[in-house]
């Protein structure tokens, strides 16, 4: 049984930045995440973080409200 072509690892080689953000980007990213403060087995702070970091096509006209 073989991976689908988007599921294999990529090859050995340089990827730029620049590049692996602008793939990251354009289907999304999602970034969630747990931070507790506890002493002595208290908690005292807990946070949660969720984030959806996409990038977005300026390039569309803006739709008007029909007023000038």
């Amino acid at each position: 049984m073989t991976l689908p072509e988007r599921d294999s690892p990529l090859p050995g080689r340089q990827v730029a930045l620049v590049d692996l953000l602008d793939r990251l980007l354009a289907g999304g990213v999602v970034i969630t995440g747990d931070l507790v403060l506890s002493i002595a087995d208290i908690d005292l702070v807990r946070i949660s973080l969720r984030a959806l970091i996409t990038s977005v096509d300026g390039s569309g006209a803006l739709p008007r409200d029909g007023r000038s």
